[in-house]
């Protein structure tokens, strides 16, 4: 097939591949002629082969790379390169090695449940309060409605969400429960509007949430923070009134083309947060638009290595030093 005077073309190139460690990594295609020089690659730098762990092999037209036992260090991007004197052509895949579980899931919805059902607060905070905080079309507002949905068995959309819009679809301070058979459970969820340079939320709109100054009804306007003298201020708000915890929800297919403005202002509510002794949370959604893995299995969030390297540069960049 093909000769040495025709530049080389492929007839199958490869494939996407995912394997569990300790599995073999086969990459394979096929080429027009076999009158090619081939080299290999991964992350676009020349692969260094490892003696009993890296086997390249020709047959004809057909070339492919075997790497045994495969690790976290295996993953990654691999592109071969044909070339003669006629020309040259390459094709790249990718390869992701399911780590061991780095973080256990409790899977048991049944036990979760019944956790939080019999979940009791001290007679001082009947409630615990969480605010939700993030960049426009983050998942806040989705975040709330999925709760819901969980817990009433039900869909639920009451939040309106901005994941298809450039602005806050939230413009108001408003608290949602989670109700049970009698009552609602001892946990009430504050949404706001979302972060958005020089149009979201005003820094100290989230800080007088946290301290428990801002009443559920306001209206947050993006240049003009919460005044002391407006209906909406509560002067000396009881520790029932402060918020509990913070829940940033943070994108994880966007996060890095956030500007410096945006990690400014989550490094000083982060600050402010901690002077304030309140506990703060991360919370990544879009996690299936981040990585192949976790699109194809939610499962998997806690084998991939995408998601945890995401998760590490959440907690250094959103934290203030």
């Amino acid at each position: 097939m093909g000769s040495s005077s025709s530049k080389p073309e492929f007839i199958m190139v490869l494939a996407y591949k995912q394997v569990k460690s300790g599995e073999t990594i086969t990459l394979c295609c096929k080429a027009s002629t076999e009158h090619v020089t081939a080299t290999w690659k991964k992350n676009d730098r020349k692969l260094c082969c490892v003696e009993d762990k890296h086997f390249v092999e020709k047959e004809a037209t057909k070339f492919s790379l075997k790497i045994v036992s495969a690790e976290e260090a295996d993953d990654g991007k691999y592109t071969i390169n044909l070339k003669n004197c006629k020309g040259e052509i390459s094709c790249s895949s990718h390869v992701r090695v399911e780590l061991m579980e780095w973080r256990k899931l409790d899977l048991n919805r049944e036990r979760l449940f019944n956790t939080l059902k019999t979940f009791k607060i001290c007679n001082e905070v009947p409630e615990l309060h969480f605010l939700l905080y993030g960049p426009v079309g983050a998942g806040k507002s989705s975040t709330i409605n999925t709760i819901r949905t969980i817990f009433e068995g039900h869909q639920y959309i009451e939040c309106l969400a901005a994941a298809l819009s450039e602005k806050s679809q939230t413009k108001y301070f408003d608290r949602f429960e989670v109700p049970k058979e009698m009552g609602s459970f001892p946990f009430a969820f504050y949404d706001i509007m979302g972060l958005q340079a020089n149009k979201g939320v005003h820094t100290n709109d989230i800080i007088s949430a946290l301290k428990g100054h801002m009443k559920a009804g306001y209206m947050c306007t993006p240049k003009t923070p919460l005044s002391d003298d407006s209906k909406y201020y509560l002067k000396s708000p009881s520790l029932s009134d402060q918020m509990h915890c913070l829940l940033c929800i943070i994108p994880a297919d966007t996060f890095g083309l956030m500007g410096n403005d945006f990690l400014e202002q989550f490094k000083t509510v982060s600050e402010a947060t901690r002077n304030l002794g309140v506990p703060e949370a991360v919370l990544m959604t879009k996690v299936d638009k981040a990585c192949v893995m976790t699109r194809d299995c939610l499962r998997n969030i806690y084998k991939s290595k995408k998601i945890r390297e995401k998760m590490r540069e959440y907690s250094s960049s959103l934290v203030s030093q």
